[in-house]
């Protein structure tokens, strides 16, 4: 049979079809940069893709860092935050937003113990200011937690609102009309910090007995009263001068990719999709005309004014870091055995460098090292080698004080075994003496190891041990990170019983978990 042209036309097209077999439609399929909080959504994602054809896939990332991905000519289709106007605000990065819709809400604001708000008069029909909280914060009766705003949008939302309530100015704040002292005072009650919202919640359930609320997204407190982990339930207080509310845009960044986007915000917007997301996050309706369930108040929130310039906010930033929150202590215990030679060690120092003020990026300069922290490093092998402290009392990349610190990383040597619960006695025993000379600070320890510890103390020696330490000793975290040919075990144990979390480096560069773990601290 002679083929003729239209035969082999369709001939060739089932070829090809053949070839895609078991091969993802890529036009059906939307890439996401998201933030982490956003993980609860995932049950519903095959719902969506049920009704919509398209597949979501997320890669989580915090929001300062998926900003600098953006702006560095990442490839996603989507970036799905809390918030959407510091990216809109950044330089090189708004002009990449094709568009945007709000999906959910969620103000951000205070949770406080109900015997603490009965005892302050904060009751629910009590109008509460944020001067209000300034005042029990400042004169040591109020402490609470809240994420570092240079690493979690729930921090940078409540420092945003606390320095605009606190400059007695209705209109956005600038880098003029940021009040200091007045926000060194609220910030005097800050107690715990941490890098995400769910991390500060959780934190939070460990550590209820020293700290009498937190500062998070109204959905996190509600899901923690519902949560049955709380020995006491949080009264949650809504400031009568207003309020930053996170609103969850899906913002398309691929213009190929509008006809898949429209599908999934035209679902995620649905009046049915939009009660399921109140129900199962807890977060409230961004669709006019879908009734508020009987957990959330229904006065009408003020809405605080967001600044009009990326250089306010960096400003701000700026100076909570180095001038409002309290102070931090940062311990380091860096593993220089001899499996760490060559091109380990050589990262190990390249990261370190990177937080002297090396690294410029935007997520570079707000993880460096800041005024006023002091910075101890403890190396080990088969032994403790070394503790030696550096103060901060300059952080400009250039001063004597980065520079001292780069000297001492840049002459490290490796060799020997690999002694990691030793180390880790060691640096508790420096923790206890800081915290008896200065309790006030921020304190945490980061583990970097390649192995599996081989020499001087074992891991029940040290728990033991770790379990009979004073109180406010033991609420230090360890955040471990998984190197080289670490043990993901033995770093989850230590993890698990210090309340800390594990940054895995096998897949990402050394000094981008560096730079992550600068949040929690």
């Amino acid at each position: 049979m002679r083929l003729t042209v239209g035969m082999v036309a369709v001939l060739a097209a089932g070829l090809i079809a053949g070839c895609n077999i078991g091969q993802p439609d890529q036009s059906h399929t939307l890439t996401v940069l998201a933030g982490s909080e956003l993980r609860d959504l995932e049950p519903m994602l095959p719902d969506l893709q049920k009704a919509t054809g398209v597949k979501l896939v997320p890669t989580y990332i915090g929001t300062l860092e998926g900003a600098e991905k953006i702006v560095g000519g990442d490839t996603s289709d989507v970036a799905w935050f809390s918030h959407g106007k510091y990216l809109s605000l950044l330089p090189g990065a708004g002009s990449k937003i094709v568009a945007s819709e709000k999906i959910m809400l969620s103000p951000v604001v205070l949770g406080v113990k109900n015997s603490v708000a009965d005892r302050f008069g904060w009751t629910a029909d009590k109008a509460v200011t944020w001067k209000d909280i300034q005042a029990r914060a400042a004169d040591g009766s109020y402490h609470f937690a809240m994420t570092n705003p240079a690493a979690s949008n729930s921090g940078l939302s409540a420092l945003i609102g606390v320095a605009a309530a606190l400059s007695g100015s209705s209109d956005a704040i600038d880098a003029g009309t940021i009040d200091k002292d007045a926000l060194r005072t609220f910030f005097r009650g800050q107690t715990l910090t941490a890098g995400s919202s769910g991390f500060l919640a959780d934190d939070y359930v460990r550590d209820q007995d020293r700290v009498d609320g937190l500062v998070n997204y109204e959905s996190i407190l509600l899901q923690l009263n519902a949560g049955g982990k709380l020995r006491e339930q949080l009264t949650i207080v809504y400031p009568s001068e207003g309020i930053i509310t996170a609103d969850y845009p899906v913002m398309l960044l691929n213009k190929d990719k509008r006809e898949a986007y429209d599908k999934v915000v035209d679902w995620l917007r649905q009046p049915e999709t939009q009660r399921r997301i109140m129900t199962e996050t807890q977060r409230r309706p961004a669709v006019p005309g879908v009734a508020l369930d009987p957990r959330f108040p229904s006065d009408t929130l003020i809405e605080l004014p967001y600044p009009s310039r990326i250089e306010t906010i960096d400003a701000l930033i700026t100076a909570y870091l180095d001038e409002v929150r309290a102070p931090a202590s940062a311990i380091f215990v860096l593993d220089v055995s001899g499996s760490m030679e060559g091109d380990r060690i050589g990262n190990l120092k390249k990261a370190l460098n990177a937080l002297t003020g090396t690294d410029q990026s935007l997520t570079g300069r707000f993880s460096r090292f800041r005024t006023r922290e002091t910075v101890t490093f403890i190396t080990f092998s088969e032994s403790v080698l070394d503790a030696q402290d550096f103060a901060i009392d300059d952080s400009q990349p250039d001063s004597a004080d980065m520079a001292a610190i780069r000297s001492y990383v840049d002459v490290l040597a490796t060799g020997g075994g690999t002694a990691i619960y030793s180390a880790l006695e060691h640096a508790y025993d420096i923790v206890g003496t800081k915290v008896a000379a200065d309790p006030n600070r921020l304190y945490s320890i980061v583990l970097m190891t390649d192995g599996e510890n081989n020499r001087g103390t074992d891991r029940d020696t040290w728990k033991s041990g770790f379990g009979s330490l004073p109180d406010n000793v033991r609420s230090v975290h360890v955040f471990p990170i998984l190197f080289g040919d670490g043990s993901r075990d033995e770093m989850q144990a230590i993890a698990d019983a210090t309340g800390g979390r594990v940054f895995d480096a096998t897949g990402d560069a050394l000094g981008t978990i560096f730079k992550q773990i600068r949040g929690y601290q």
